[in-house]
Formats: structure tokens, C-alpha cells, sequence
């Protein structure tokens, strides 16, 4: 059992890391392109694993800005509406 933990806790933080990286928006991982960071977490797992959290993993994503919100109208208020009367 312990030969098999250190295996399954790199495997892990491989898959991980893979994941966090194909789903980050593009642009928002540091340092290097999305395909670079793959390719490194993938050929050296623990150490490409242990970079990406370190100095590739988002810092944080910016609040998507939202629509401003519109007070319900009336019908009156509605010139489509007061067209098709």
C-alpha cells in the first residue's frame, strides 16, 4: 500500500491539472499557452504537475460583467404592444 500512494497521488494531481487546464478560459493561464502547459504536465508528471500549480494555475477569473437590469414595463410603455392594438 505504501509503493501504491505516492503513484496514485501524482496520478491524481496529473489528472487534476490536465482538467484545470482544458477548462481555464483562454488566456487565463500564466507563463505559458494552454498546449505547452498539456504537454509538460504530461510528459513529466509530478514536476510539470507541481509547475502548473505554482506558476500556471489562473489566479483568479474577472466577474463576467452583466447586462444592465431593466425595469418591468407596462403594457402602455410599450410601443410595440400599443402598435398592434
Amino acid at each position: 500500500m505504501s509503493k501504491i500512494l505516492p503513484t496514485l497521488l501524482v496520478l491524481a494531481l496529473t489528472v487534476w491539472c490536465l482538467v484545470s487546464i482544458v477548462q481555464a478560459p483562454e488566456g487565463t493561464v500564466r507563463n505559458l499557452p494552454k498546449w505547452a502547459w498539456i504537454l509538460l504536465v504530461l510528459f513529466f508528471p509530478l514536476a510539470g504537475g507541481l509547475a502548473y500549480v505554482i506558476a500556471g494555475r489562473p489566479t483568479g477569473l474577472a466577474p463576467r460583467p452583466r447586462a444592465p437590469r431593466q425595469a418591468p414595463r407596462g403594457p402602455d410603455d410599450d410601443e410595440d404592444f400599443l402598435r398592434g392594438l
